[in-house]
């Protein structure tokens, strides 16, 4: 029952990143962003964009905060590959974990896509000219990755007030660097929601994943 509702969500939330995805390139497109470029949903983008501004700050706390959350990508690595030296076998390293690997491949497969398939630009030019803006490709790694820890946290640590505060800090992470990006000014607000939403959508599809096949090693 749980990994159905969890399909569900990831169904809902790919909706959402879908019709997010088709407004901004149809809805309200105008030549707002740095050296003319075309942003979709461009009166909404641009006053959040003149309200919020841009604060190096924030960019540099997310930009650790990234630097954070893609250490956790090969600590579950060395897990895993501790279990594989104790126990001996492929087969009997734990499969969320193999799974775990598979989400990576998946945000690292879609992050390279929107690098090479551009729906906005930033909209402010940093150190390379123009970049890729949509999806906001730090909020969705940081998404992503915090969000599979919290999960696998949650079923491996033992001691409860380790456990919470370790799936709360998790879960902050996460959120700060959403809101930091917003603050930044670095990303428009509809690609940092985008990048959030596709986050919490994969997300959804590797705990869905995850139960269904336990629920089939019950049965």
């Amino acid at each position: 029952m749980k990994a159905k509702r969890n399909y569900v969500a990831f169904a809902l939330l790919m909706l959402a990143f879908l019709a997010l995805l088709a407004a901004v390139l149809k809805v309200d497109v105008k030549p707002i962003g740095p050296e003319g470029s075309s942003i979709g949903l461009a009166t909404l983008n641009g006053y959040v964009k003149d309200t919020v501004g841009v604060s190096l700050i924030w960019y540099q706390v997310t930009e650790y905060l990234g630097y954070l959350a893609l250490a956790v990508v090969p600590a579950f690595g060395l897990f895993g590959l501790i279990q594989l030296i104790r126990r001996r076998s492929f087969l009997k390293v734990d499969t969320d974990l193999y799974i775990l690997a598979l989400f990576y491949g998946l945000v690292a497969g879609t992050y390279l896509l929107f690098e090479k398939v551009i729906i906005n630009y930033r909209p402010v030019i940093l150190d390379e000219g123009l970049e890729a803006s949509f999806p906001s490709s730090h909020s969705m790694l940081v998404v992503a990755i915090m969000g599979t820890a919290a999960y696998q946290l949650a079923s491996r640590v033992k001691n409860d007030g380790l456990r919470i505060f370790l799936v709360v800090l998790c879960w902050v992470i996460a959120m700060t660097t959403v809101i930091g990006r917003l603050l930044s000014g670095v990303h428009w607000f509809t690609d940092i929601i985008a990048g959030a939403v596709l986050a919490d959508a994969y997300v959804m599809l590797y705990v869905a994943v995850v139960r269904s096949l336990k629920m089939r090693k019950r049965d």
